[in-house]
């Protein structure tokens, strides 16, 4: 396949819902033992609009797509409309955090559709008002260096199963060009954000991110971004931009909250 054919194939994505999985299948994580060593992947909600998926890379920072933090008129979601539920399981989250400070990749253009430079900087930073403590939520470190291998994983929620993680234990990297990479892991709405993890090594790393997804070539494929260098980008960004955390020392009473499905940008024909 050339990447000709691949940014042509960009142009002509359908309209994605659920996407059978093309390798191993999906596992819900249903029991506290499933859970186990994925708490840092929770869902980040995004004020009743819908919901993405997004990581813990260190305990005050959460990784997920930038289309995720942009509301509809295209501008950057206050912070206080973002919440990240760690590990949440039927209503039931490891822990719960609002978000204080946004940071999109700046290479990311909300107003413009899905294409090779956005997918290449659909990158997001929320860092969140509270850290969660490893002992709750184990943050997931980037992947670096060139070798990953083939066989990649996904763990994400979804339109249809967005009470409770998903892992898919492997999928196939299929084509990578000009740090984008496209995918076979069965994704849908809500997934923007996923992690995509390499399996080299022991614990995974976190490789790409879910941006988009639709059909290519008769398969269901997703696209993301290699990450290293945009999140460099991002953590300047922040600290460039600091915002003060509040006293940790007032307790906050917080009546429950839920969400609705929503999330994932994927292409329509002709876009």
């Amino acid at each position: 396949m050339t990447w000709r054919a691949l940014i042509l194939g960009l142009a002509a994505l359908a309209c994605a819902g659920s996407a059978a999985a093309q390798n191993t299948g999906l596992r819900r994580l249903t029991d506290r033992d499933d859970l186990f060593g994925w708490e840092a992947v929770g869902r980040l909600e995004l004020n009743g609009q819908g919901y993405c998926t997004g990581t813990l890379i260190a305990p005050e920072l959460v990784l997920t797509a930038a289309h995720c933090v942009y509301s509809n008129d295209g501008g950057l979601r206050p912070a206080e409309q973002i919440r990240f539920r760690a590990g949440l399981r039927d209503g039931i989250a490891v822990a719960d955090r609002q978000a204080l400070q946004i940071a999109a990749h700046p290479g990311y253009d909300p107003r413009r559709r899905l294409n090779m430079e956005n997918i290449r900087h659909d990158v997001a930073l929320v860092r969140l008002a509270e850290p969660i403590l490893s002992g709750q939520a184990d943050a997931f470190a980037l992947h670096s260096g060139e070798e990953y291998g083939g066989a990649i994983s996904v763990t994400s929620y979804g339109k249809g199963r967005d009470e409770a993680l998903s892992r898919q234990r492997q999928c196939s990297l299929m084509s990578e060009y000009r740090d984008v990479l496209m995918i076979d892991c069965n994704v849908t709405f809500g997934s923007s954000g996923a992690p995509v993890f390499s399996q080299v090594g022991g614990r995974g790393r976190i490789l790409s991110l879910v941006s988009g997804g639709g059909s290519y070539g008769g398969k269901q494929v997703a696209f993301g971004m290699k990450l290293p260098q945009r999140v460099a980008e991002l953590k300047a960004q922040l600290r460039r931009n600091s915002v003060a955390a509040p006293d940790r020392r007032i307790k906050r009473i917080r009546a429950g909250g839920g969400g609705s499905a929503g999330g994932a940008k994927f292409v329509r024909a002709g876009e």
